[in-house]
């Protein structure tokens, strides 16, 4: 920090020191006899310009000894700077201290959430790879083993495998699209009864090989939502509630009005949740104990499902009791609720 700087930082200071000094010189001139006027108001003036010199002087001293530090500091590196940072000796230096001490504290927990962020997508993209991966190499064994069989039944077994390479790719694409959700919603009046068909019709062929009965009621209510980002909601639990329905099994699907809400329910009498992981189930890449038993399950269809529903200003809840039964609810408030959308 050069003086001439300095000295620039305190011209308010120099402009107060020289209106203070012309009305203590004034009111001298215009009281004091004539003889001792000149006399007295020069020494009154050198005494306190020396006084304002010696200040600003040993001001400079002390900062200019404060910013050398400071400088050399920033100009080496250091894993920690904050650390190699002199000491604050005035009141200001000390507040400016205690800032970058926040910033930086505030800096190092957003590169963490950053880093955990980046990691978890790093274990779901390679949990996903290792998932695609699957219906592929299915896809080629069916093509290879497939000489001697009937057409048909060789692009139905095709047609199968590229549903479920489908359905991965459409996952990692909204999961990539969740965070600018606000560039790509149309909110407007969806009737479920066209949605859960039309999710129920895309897996028919499941339904028809597990065996597994779909019941539907009372699914003509009209909600205020986005249809597309809907229908991916949808058929992302009608999804899991194929994956643990065990064949011959039986999924519900009904709609209710309560007072305050409308409701779609998805119950199925599959193999459950187990008590410990019903708080879990909707946290970002948790399998439980049952997709630890499906080594392809990435965790992600109930979070991402959660997500996407909170954005849109509904909810989804789910009870379940192991071995027996599992029921999702997603939630669509009243209209003057709509408002209310919960941010993530």
């Amino acid at each position: 920090m050069s003086l001439i700087s300095y000295i620039w930082d305190k011209k308010r200071l120099l402009l107060l020191y020289v209106m203070l000094m012309a009305f203590v010189s004034s009111v001298y001139y215009l009281n004091i006899p004539r003889d001792f006027v000149l006399n007295e108001l020069f020494y009154i003036n050198i005494v306190c310009f020396i006084m304002l010199i010696a200040y600003l002087i040993a001001g400079y001293c002390l900062k200019n000894s404060f910013y050398k530090k400071l400088y050399a500091a920033v100009k080496t590196s250091h894993d920690n700077l904050l650390n190699a940072l002199p000491k604050g000796k005035s009141f200001e230096q000390k507040v400016y201290a205690e800032l970058l001490q926040k910033l930086y504290e505030q800096q190092n927990s957003r590169l963490e959430e950053l880093y955990e962020e980046k990691k978890e997508n790093l274990e779901y993209i390679t949990s996903w790879v290792h998932e695609i991966k699957t219906p592929i190499a299915a896809s080629r064994l069916v093509i290879e083993n497939g000489a001697e069989k009937p057409i048909e039944q060789v692009l139905e077994s095709i047609k199968e495998e590229l549903d479920k390479i489908e359905a991965q790719v459409e996952q990692v694409l909204y999961n990539s699209r969740a965070d600018e959700f606000a560039k790509d919603y149309m909110i407007s009046e969806v009737i479920l009864e066209e949605i859960v068909k039309a999710v129920v019709k895309k897996h028919a062929n499941t339904f028809i090989n597990k065996k597994i009965k779909i019941d539907i009621e009372n699914v003509d209510l009209e909600v205020i939502s986005d249809r597309k980002w809907l229908f991916y909601i949808m058929d992302q639990l009608v999804v899991n509630s194929l994956k643990y329905t065990q064949a011959e099994g039986k999924i519900t699907i009904r709609g209710m009005i309560k007072e305050k809400e409308k409701q779609l329910i998805i119950e199925d009498n599959g193999i459950g949740i187990r008590k410990e992981d019903i708080a879990r189930v909707f946290d970002r890449g948790f399998t439980g104990h049952t997709g630890r038993q499906d080594y392809k399950a990435t965790g992600m269809g109930l979070y991402l499902s959660r997500k996407l529903a909170r954005k849109l200003g509904h909810d989804i809840s789910i009870e379940s009791i192991h071995g027996e039964y599992t029921k999702v609810t997603i939630h669509f408030p009243k209209l003057i609720d709509y408002f209310n959308v919960t941010k993530m």
